[in-house]
């Protein structure tokens, strides 16, 4: 069942759903289904590989260890209020500005979905990997720890270069009732990801 937004509004004020900064105040991030997220100023591209260079990665093989990789193959930049322009073809990793938080006792996940202002121009956002699991964000060894902003795979199929700006609405959350509690969080291989510059 998804969550109209009475009811974000609601477990976001008994805390079944966290998001930092309190997205309330901010009337135009709302719709009725779903809450906006905004763009951070972080980002991380990959390196082009030197010529002669002949690497392919398996991520089904269990030693594959993805931010090793990511360390030794890309690099971190951080964008200011002029933005960046993404080009036809280019590739990025970025981070929502809010940072989210799903307990697993709250029974709610959620998906991250485009904005259609960005597909319509051929750059899609998060769109293989949509799920953010009942739990993440959450530690049930430290409650109180601050909840973690969302890693967003950015890419651009269009032949018009996008601006892509801090602040800027990049992706929407549409949250979910989850059937009952979860055993555990969520502890994939990328639940403590977070920002460099952090």
């Amino acid at each position: 069942m998804i969550l109209a937004d009475r009811e974000i509004h609601a477990a976001l004020e008994r805390g079944a759903i966290v998001i930092d900064p309190d997205p309330r105040p901010q009337a135009g991030l709302w719709s009725s289904t779903s809450l906006d997220l905004r763009l951070g100023n972080e980002f991380t591209r990959w390196k082009e590989m030197p010529k002669g260079l002949d690497l392919c990665f398996d991520p089904n093989d269990p030693t594959f260890d993805f931010q090793a990789v990511e360390e030794q193959l890309s690099e971190t930049f951080v964008i200011g209020a002029e933005g960046n322009r993404l080009k036809p073809g280019q590739f990025l990793l970025g981070w929502t500005l809010e940072r989210v938080k799903l307990p697993e006792q709250s029974r709610i996940a959620a998906r991250v979905e485009g904005k259609s202002s960005l597909a319509r121009l051929g750059v899609g956002v998060h769109i293989t990997a949509p799920t953010i699991h009942a739990g993440f964000g959450f530690n049930r060894d430290v409650p109180n720890a601050p909840a973690r902003p969302i890693r967003l795979e950015i890419f651009h199929l269009g032949t018009i270069p996008v601006k892509l700006v801090p602040g800027m609405k990049v992706c929407q959350l549409i949250f979910e009732e989850v059937h009952g509690t979860p055993q555990k969080g969520y502890t994939g291989q990328f639940s403590a990801q977070e920002p460099k510059q952090n």
